[in-house]
């Protein structure tokens, strides 16, 4: 089999269920097919990215007749098994070691981002030249896809850039950086338009895209903030149909499903944006009245 130069379309669902079908028996593409309720063509897409990934092998009948038939690997074997704990950073380091289209995207992200569509896929292009790899605005998403699902990769909601994940808090310098977001954004209304609340997911965005933490640890900084700052910072509802909900893109999570007995994955691109969450109440909007801010870890 010749070797593909792009990645296939195939989604993180699809390959952790066709590794599971034939995870202790073998399939031939129909049964696979059959199994997955898909056409043959979507079957066979996701049979050659699993076969290219290393999660399926493929094993030749001595009857020329009869169809080839594919089995789970040893490393479809560990890739069911993170997938099963929602071990979700180990299947990312399994795709990583496996996949070379994704692990040259997690190496150009960590040296351009944050960085749009277009220029990841032009240094992707530079990078890439002499591998006999090439890329397109597809195989940018579909990859782009895994890696947000897996926790690897943000995108920024508002202005679609992607950069890599540090995983862990957002350091004591987070009233440092976050005054900065806070004024570049207020900034952008003009001198006469300054606001003195702003929208809290925009805020995370921003910011995580700054510093490249996960958007969970933002909000628990931003509440640790606001509780040591009574007066200082005031956290702000918002009425139902406030555009600080809005966003131009879909937060993409991914969170482990058993349907049937099928291993399979829920994977939801959630494009209403959420707030902050405070003693059963949502939050939307943000105000700093003082800027002399403290703050303290449990690291501290």
């Amino acid at each position: 089999m010749s070797e593909r130069p792009t990645v296939r379309p195939v989604t993180l669902a699809r390959l952790v269920e066709v590794t599971h079908v034939c995870e202790g028996a073998s399939h031939t593409t129909v049964e696979i097919e059959e199994n997955l309720d898909v056409s043959h063509r979507r079957a066979r897409e996701t049979i050659l990215e699993a076969l290219r990934i290393g999660l399926l092998g493929e094993y030749d009948p001595d009857d020329e007749d009869e169809s080839a038939w594919y089995m789970t690997t040893s490393v479809g074997i560990e890739f069911l098994t993170a997938v099963r704990a929602e071990d979700w950073s180990r299947v990312s380091r399994i795709l990583e070691t496996r996949s070379r289209h994704y692990k040259a995207l997690l190496r150009t992200l960590e040296a351009t981002a944050p960085a749009d569509l277009d220029t990841v896929l032009e240094e992707l292009e530079t990078r890439e030249e002499h591998t006999g790899r090439s890329y397109n605005q597809t195989s940018i998403e579909v990859l782009g896809d895994w890696a947000e699902r897996l926790g690897r990769v943000q995108r920024n909601a508002f202005t679609g850039s992607y950069y890599p994940v540090e995983r862990g808090n957002s350091s004591a310098n987070f009233p440092h950086v976050l005054l900065s977001v806070f004024d570049d954004l207020e900034q952008t209304a003009g001198v006469s338009l300054r606001q003195r609340y702003l929208s809290i997911p925009k805020l995370r965005e921003h910011f995580c895209e700054r510093v490249g933490c996960p958007r969970r640890a933002f909000d628990q900084a931003l509440l640790a903030l606001a509780q040591q700052n009574v007066g200082k910072v005031e956290l702000s509802g918002a009425p139902f149909d406030t555009g600080a909900k809005d966003a131009a893109l879909g937060i993409k999570e991914m969170t482990l499903a058993e349907s049937g007995g099928l291993v399979s994955t829920s994977q939801s691109t959630e494009q209403v944006m959420a707030g902050v969450e405070q003693f059963g109440k949502q939050y939307y909007y943000l105000a700093i009245h003082e800027r002399d801010l403290v703050y303290t870890t449990d690291d501290d």
